[in-house]
C-alpha cells in the first residue's frame, strides 16, 4: 500500500471589510498570524506565510510559541529578500525575552538578522503611517499580553469658530490661538488572547469600526475550560455585542475541533440575528469566499477582472 502524501498548507483566511482586508490563519493552540495590509501591520507571527512578510510591522500579543514561533524567520525573510528589517513591536513586560531569542539565532545562524524592537505599555503610541498611532491596549491572558488598536487622528476647525473668515482665523493664529480641536478614530483593534474584562469596552475597542478578537471556544459546556484558560467564550462575545459599536467584529483563534457552520448558528442563538450580522469567523473559508464572490458581483465587472488578475499574479 503507497503512502499518503502530505497534507496541503492550509489557505489563508480573507476578507474584505471596506476599506480593509483582514487575511490570516489562527487555530488555537497551532499559529496565528493577521494582517492589515492597508495599515502595513501584522498582528502576531505564530508562522510566517509569504503573503505577511509586506507588513513591515508585527505587533505580538504575548509570548505563547503559537503566538511568535514564525517572528524570527519573518525579519529573516524580510532581510533575505531586500524588503528592509521588521519592526517589532510588543508589550514591554516580554521585550527583553524576545531579544534574547532573537539573540539566540544569532548564535546559531553565526549571522546577524536586522531588527528594529519597540517595547510598548499600557496606553503607549507609536507612529504607524500618516497620521495614524498605535496604541497598546493591556488585556488579561494566562501572560503578560497587550492588544493593539490603530487609531486616526484628525485636526478639526472647533465648533465656536465655523464660519468665521479665513483672515480672523489667521489672527487667532497668530496670536498663538488654538484654533482646532484633535477627533480621534479609532480604526482597527485586535487584542489576541484574552479572557473578558475592562479592556473590552474601552471607548477605542469599543468604537473601532473593525475589532479582532479571539472566541476559542463556542460549546456551552467549555465554558469553564474559557475561564480556566484565560480565552473567550461565545457567551461573553454575544454579552459584548451589545455594547461594541464596530461595523465588524472578526473572530480567531476557533479551535480545529470546532464545528464552524455549528459556531456561526451559536453565535446567532446567543447574540440574535440582527447583532450576528457584523460577526465573521475568519477561517470559515467556504462562507467567507461566498461573501467576497457577492462582493465582486455587486462591484462589477471591473472589479472581478481586478481580482483575477490579482490571483493570477
Amino acid at each position: 500500500m503507497l503512502p499518503k502524501p502530505p497534507p496541503r498548507e492550509g489557505t489563508l483566511g480573507f476578507l474584505y471589510l471596506p476599506p480593509y482586508r483582514v487575511q490570516g490563519s489562527s487555530v488555537a493552540g497551532e499559529a496565528t498570524v493577521v494582517s492589515v495590509p492597508e495599515l502595513d501591520v501584522c498582528f502576531d507571527m505564530g508562522y510566517c506565510p509569504r503573503a505577511m512578510l509586506a507588513s513591515r510591522h508585527v505587533c505580538i500579543s504575548h509570548g505563547h510559541m503559537d503566538h511568535i514561533g514564525g517572528l524570527a524567520y519573518y525579519c529573516s525573510q524580510r532581510s533575505f529578500q531586500g524588503m528592509g528589517e521588521g519592526s517589532i513591536v510588543c508589550d514591554a513586560r516580554i521585550a527583553p525575552a524576545i531579544e534574547r531569542m532573537m539573540a539566540g539565532y544569532v548564535e546559531l545562524e553565526r549571522q546577524s538578522t536586522p531588527y528594529k524592537l519597540t517595547a510598548l505599555k499600557n496606553n503607549d503610541e507609536m507612529p504607524l503611517k500618516a497620521n495614524i498611532v498605535l496604541r497598546a491596549v493591556e488585556v488579561e491572558h494566562t501572560v503578560p499580553a497587550m492588544g493593539y488598536v490603530a487609531v486616526e487622528k484628525r485636526s478639526k476647525l472647533k465648533e465656536e469658530l465655523l464660519g468665521t473668515p479665513q483672515e480672523k482665523l489667521r489672527e487667532l493664529k497668530d496670536r498663538g490661538v488654538e484654533i482646532t480641536r484633535q477627533i480621534q478614530i479609532p480604526l482597527v483593534a485586535y487584542l489576541g488572547d484574552t479572557a473578558p474584562g475592562p479592556h473590552l469596552i474601552r471607548e477605542d475597542v469599543r468604537k473601532a469600526q473593525i475589532v479582532i478578537c479571539e472566541c476559542t471556544f463556542t460549546e456551552p459546556e467549555h465554558i469553564d475550560r474559557a475561564k480556566v484558560g484565560m480565552h473567550m467564550h461565545a457567551e461573553a462575545v454575544a454579552e459584548w455585542l451589545g455594547v461594541l459599536e464596530c461595523q465588524h467584529l472578526v473572530l480567531v483563534h476557533v479551535s480545529r475541533r470546532t464545528n464552524l457552520a455549528a459556531a456561526r448558528k451559536r453565535i446567532m442563538e446567543l447574540a440574535g440575528p440582527e447583532r450576528a450580522k457584523k460577526v465573521h469567523l475568519l477561517m470559515d473559508h467556504r462562507f467567507n469566499r461566498e461573501r467576497y464572490e457577492q462582493q465582486l458581483l455587486e462591484a462589477g465587472p471591473e472589479a472581478q477582472q481586478g481580482a483575477a488578475h490579482s490571483q493570477e499574479g
